[in-house]
């Protein structure tokens, strides 16, 4: 017996060794709750990102592009495309880390990602725990560069291409990105991303705007009212208005095609998730579209007389706008009341104008502005707890609906003034417009040395 017990002495040495080892390893890599990147989640966000990008180019360049002069339709798509290439880069010096890393106060992130410095290929951020991080930048990247370039149909045929891109740095990086954290941002102060028990403004809630009622549209429709203002009309608004006909509907169609596509990855891809949110994400942003465009066409034919295919893809563009911010919080029914209000109300605000005589060239404002604010506050009514976590009027929560009221306020007053401020500082050192010399020649040739032949 003594020699069997000193025999089998080096191996139980080895086994209780083993077993130490195993203690001290499992805890940090079998069982630590740590995050970890799904392949599905992580596919699903990669098309996602690319469905965004093809919503700005080219759906968005050959929206816009189709329904203008012939000789500016060159001049408008490189403004998308210019825009694109100017909001990546300062997307990854300094944008994605002032919107959505938690910074010292909850108006605004840290510098802690500036040129992205910490982040690597294994990186995850709090706000997208099951992706990797290089894939959420990229999506919300897109956002940014998409946001930005909507600005741009409001002054399209007349605003200088330096002073654009001038612009669209000092807008991108004074309203988007604050906004932007206050909304989405870890601790912002309106949708209070990680912060326990959040209340909200007054104690009414915290902002629901799934991907970007308030930050992308209701920003980027006020932006273009007040550009729109700034720059006074154009010198042939009213030629234009009665005269001038768009270069190519064909085109626009297209374009709002595109958008129509690529907007699920907008508010589906807005989950981060593949699952049942993505899913239902995707229904109501269909249905709502849908409505909204068969809504325009009617009062438009009542109005007109003629449903006109202009009206028709603008619809859908308003249900697609109306229903962004609602998108992860409202079932079919929800989604079905806010495209026939989204068609309805955006046509009208498209006549306002008009009236007022301020030149709007492509309807950002009665588009983007009313119907972010129509969706955002329709949000509040409509939000369902079992599809969103979060009720609204219907479910008996009142306070939901000023809590969507108050960040729409904040949104408009933060981005009239600031935006107002830049233009006129702008306009005063290098000017905004073109010379009315140049706006007959037209953007192409003027701005650019080219033209579109035949």
């Amino acid at each position: 017996m003594s020699y069997s017990h000193s025999a089998h002495k080096p191996l139980r040495v080895l086994i209780l060794l083993a077993l130490i080892l195993m203690t001290a390893i499992l805890p940090s890599y079998a069982f630590a709750d740590t995050p970890k990147i799904d392949s599905g989640d992580t596919a699903w966000m990669m098309v996602s990102t690319a469905f965004v990008l093809l919503m700005l180019i080219p759906g968005l360049a050959l929206f816009y592009g189709g329904m203008v002069n012939k000789e500016c339709v060159l001049g408008v798509l490189a403004q998308s495309f210019a825009v694109c290439c100017l909001i990546s880069v300062l997307w990854v010096m300094y944008g994605y880390s002032f919107a959505f890393t938690q910074g010292e106060s909850v108006y605004l992130g840290s510098a802690s990602h500036f040129m992205l410095s910490a982040v690597g290929p294994k990186s995850i951020s709090a706000l997208a725990p099951t992706i990797p991080e290089t894939v959420y930048i990229m999506f919300q990247l897109t956002f940014a560069a998409i946001t930005c370039a909507l600005i741009l149909g409001a002054v399209a045929t007349r605003i200088k291409f330096s002073s654009m891109l001038v612009f669209m740095a000092l807008w991108f990086t004074l309203v988007y990105i604050p906004i932007a954290h206050w909304v989405w941002g870890d601790h912002g102060w309106l949708g209070g991303v990680n912060i326990d028990s959040y209340k909200g403004l007054f104690g009414m809630g915290k902002t629901l705007d799934f991907a970007g009622g308030t930050v992308v549209h209701i920003n980027a429709g006020v932006a273009g009212l007040v550009a729109a203002f700034v720059m006074g009309k154009g010198f042939d608004f009213d030629k234009r208005r009665r005269n001038t006909p768009p270069y190519n509907i064909g085109l626009s169609l297209t374009g709002a095609s595109l958008l129509w596509v690529g907007w699920f990855g907008f508010n589906a891809g807005s989950a981060l998730t593949s699952g049942a949110s993505a899913g239902m994400a995707m229904l109501v942003t269909h249905v709502a579209t849908a409505a909204a465009a068969i809504a325009w066409t009617a009062v438009e034919w009542l109005h007109s007389k003629k449903p006109t295919v202009l009206g028709i893809i603008s619809g859908a563009v308003a249900g697609l706008v109306a229903i962004t911010p609602a998108s992860g919080f409202v079932d079919v029914t929800g989604a079905f009341y806010i495209g026939i209000a989204a068609g309805v109300c955006c046509f009208l605000a498209t006549q306002i104008k008009y009236k007022f005589k301020f030149d709007d060239t492509l309807d950002v404002f009665g588009v983007h502005c009313v119907g972010g604010i129509v969706g955002a506050i329709l949000t509040g009514v409509f939000a369902v707890d079992a599809v969103g976590g979060t009720k609204g009027v219907l479910e008996g929560n009142m306070n939901q609906l000023f809590a969507q009221m108050l960040s729409v306020g904040v949104t408009i007053i933060y981005c009239g003034i600031v935006s107002y401020i830049i233009l006129k500082c702008i306009n005063a050192t290098m000017g905004l417009s073109l010379s009315e010399t140049d706006q007959r020649i037209g953007l192409d040739q003027a701005q650019h040395g080219e033209m579109i032949h035949g």
